[in-house]
């Protein structure tokens, strides 16, 4: 029985490594432009294409992938805030009509993915696929180790970028005051956009990650969406470290359900956990309201 408590906790661990890094773009990019970005489930299954595709096409590992597919995610981030969500207005009076844009473009990529690529389940299987290393008697996947370090170093790195760059500091005061930043002389729209760049780019790494571990085909990121959501209402607005807390605690939750109900109900642990945090704790753990 303890073994299999351990095993469950180091799993839990390893697996909120994913549910942080699935969370760090959808949480940046409500928290400084007020948008719920409903594509972000799109570019998390597009970033897992991408991983297979390159890996697929050109033997390359899913891990050595992820440069390029930062930098290209980037770029489609980039687009389609300047081609679509900058026109939109700000505020209450644009909230429905993001909302209602992003779920298209997200309907858009599905639907290409389906034609591209069909339904059919893709796994991406390489030469550590199924190896695993022995820790404290548990046998832990070689796989789920590297998603949990590349998590660990995008944590780091999202650290330090928001606290020690300007460009990181002029995201942070958008966040909290656009009209004084554009009185003060920073490019307000700019910043919205290399913001929504980023925050795409997180949503594909995610999706990269999460090609060692599943399978997934057109229909993949919906519930990736929802758990992303769920730790961001959880870890609050504002605090990087709010979201790697918060998605520890929805990893253990899920895992530790297993014990008092069935498997195949593990996914409906992120909805009861949203509406629990929405009605006692809107705030979150460390940050501002998500919602009101």
């Amino acid at each position: 029985m303890i073994e299999h408590l351990l095993d469950l906790t180091v799993s839990a661990f390893l697996l909120a490594g994913l549910y942080a890094t699935m969370a760090y773009g959808l949480g940046l990019i409500y928290g400084v432009l007020r948008v719920v970005n409903l594509n972000h489930g799109g570019m998390i299954m597009a970033g897992a294409y991408a991983a297979w595709w390159a890996h697929d096409q050109f033997g390359l590992d899913p891990y050595l992938s992820i440069p390029i597919i930062l930098v290209l995610a980037f770029l489609v981030g980039v687009l389609t805030y300047a081609g679509l969500v900058r026109r939109l207005p700000r505020g209450a009076a644009g909230g429905v009509q993001s909302l209602l844009l992003l779920f298209g473009v997200w309907l858009i990529l599905r639907n290409a993915a389906y034609l591209v690529f069909s339904g059919n389940d893709q796994t991406v299987l390489t030469s550590y696929s199924t190896k695993a290393l022995p820790f404290l008697g548990a046998q832990i996947s070689v796989n789920r180790l590297a998603v949990f370090g590349v998590a660990l170093v995008t944590l780091g790195a999202l650290h330090l970028f928001l606290t020690r760059t300007y460009v990181g500091k002029a995201i942070r005061a958008v966040a909290q005051n656009p009209e004084s930043c554009t009185l003060a002389g920073v490019p307000v729209q700019r910043i919205y956009m290399l913001t929504f760049g980023l925050g795409t780019a997180l949503a594909s790494l995610a999706g990269a990650l999460a090609t060692g571990l599943y399978a997934f085909n057109p229909g993949f990121g919906a519930t990736e969406l929802l758990k992303s959501f769920v730790v961001v209402v959880l870890g609050g607005l504002g605090s990087v470290a709010g979201t790697a807390v918060a998605a520890l605690i929805l990893a253990l939750v899920e895992n530790f359900s297993i014990l008092v109900i069935p498997s195949y109900l593990t996914s409906a642990v992120g909805f009861v956990l949203l509406v629990l945090v929405l009605v006692l704790r809107p705030g979150g753990l460390f940050g501002q309201r998500v919602l009101g």
